[in-house]
């Protein structure tokens, strides 16, 4: 290891264990631990933890592994401590080297995305088994959404549930259904996410237009549901929409990576959530 790789590789340890204290603390209020009264039971956060910290690293070496698989210089995976109710702002891998073509773009894009959501699957079954399921909880509280893919598994899971009944997530159920969302997100075909660089990969120039009709589409549902999307769509707009281009733009998909990229979509569509927390 350099001397230059050494600060970077002590940085991105430091973040990887203030994010596990900052997401165990998070798991152990979710549990109604205050960590403060009662430190010893601050275990309780562990499952919580644990379960989203692997999700997030199994994303981040998706692309991590993608990349050195293409010769792309690229960092470890940086984690993000928060004093949030899930403990973490996520992670990010950063690339110091250009993505040379479409194939590439393609390649590390799709990676971490697709590892996240198989990933994600196996907890959220187990996380469903574990959860309670109960009567609709009164008006005036607050719900987790559904997407696609997490109704599809709870019931397969649990049966179909009457109306008036919730599922009561077991922690490490609500970790994997974080996972979706983060993937979902990650999936949005705009700029530099892991969804635009896959947009681009597919349609080339043409994928402009795609980000500027997600963007809408994002205002249109923080309008008409979840306000959060209109923090979402400024993020994307502020970031920037369009995606820089790679040094070949004109080589094309092979066929393999065409499929990969369809898989890619139908993903975001299973993960999507338009209404990732509503209000009874």
């Amino acid at each position: 290891m350099d001397q230059e790789t050494k600060p970077k590789f002590k940085i991105s340890i430091l973040l990887f264990v203030a994010t596990l204290a900052t997401t165990i603390i998070a798991g152990a209020f979710q549990q109604g631990v205050n960590p403060i009264e009662t430190p010893f039971q601050i275990v309780k956060g562990l499952p919580f933890a644990l379960t989203l910290i692997f999700i997030l690293l199994s994303h981040e070496l998706g692309h991590y592994i993608m990349s050195k698989k293409h010769n792309i210089n690229v960092t470890l995976p940086y984690f993000i401590p928060a004093p949030s109710f899930i403990g973490t702002f996520g992670a990010f891998i950063k690339m110091k080297s250009p993505l040379l073509d479409r194939k590439t773009l393609l390649d590390v894009g799709a990676s971490g995305p697709l590892v996240g959501t198989i990933v994600s699957i196996p907890f959220l079954i187990i996380g469903l088994k574990l959860s309670e399921v109960r009567i609709a909880i009164e008006p005036g509280g607050a719900a987790l959404g559904s997407s696609l893919l997490f109704s599809l598994l709870a019931k397969l899971t649990l049966g179909s549930l009457p109306e008036t009944h919730d599922i009561i997530l077991h922690p490490i159920g609500f970790a994997g259904w974080i996972g979706l969302l983060v993937t979902s997100l990650n999936l949005l075909p705009v700029g530099q996410l892991d969804g635009g660089h896959v947009a681009y990969a597919v349609l080339g120039e043409k994928h402009k237009r795609l980000s500027i009709i997600t963007v809408f589409f994002l205002f249109a549902l923080g309008f008409f549901g979840w306000k959060g999307w209109f923090i979402w769509g400024g993020l994307l707009l502020l970031m920037g929409i369009r995606h820089p281009r790679p040094l070949d733009q004109w080589t094309p998909l092979d066929r393999r990576r065409k499929i990969i990229g369809w898989i890619t979509l139908i993903t975001f569509v299973l993960t999507f959530t338009p209404m990732p927390f509503r209000y009874i």
